[in-house]
């Protein structure tokens, strides 16, 4: 599914195809953690639904994984 985000950290919008459904996304919306609304999807896949930061942003404002 095609999710559209505004990130959190530049203001650029991307879009992006995540492997979540309609209803993995309404569950997330509605208060369900996106960990619990869909547990398959990976970390970098998680943030930009959340927050619309692409792994790079997240670095650049974080620092790197030690």
């Amino acid at each position: 599914m095609k999710i559209t985000r505004t990130s959190m950290f530049t203001n650029v919008t991307r879009t992006r195809e995540i492997n979540i459904t309609p209803a993995q996304l309404e569950a997330w919306q509605t208060g369900t953690t996106i960990q619990l609304a869909a547990p398959h999807l990976d970390a970098d896949d998680r943030e930009f639904v959340m927050t619309g930061m692409t792994p790079e942003e997240w670095a650049q404002s974080v620092g790197p994984e030690e």
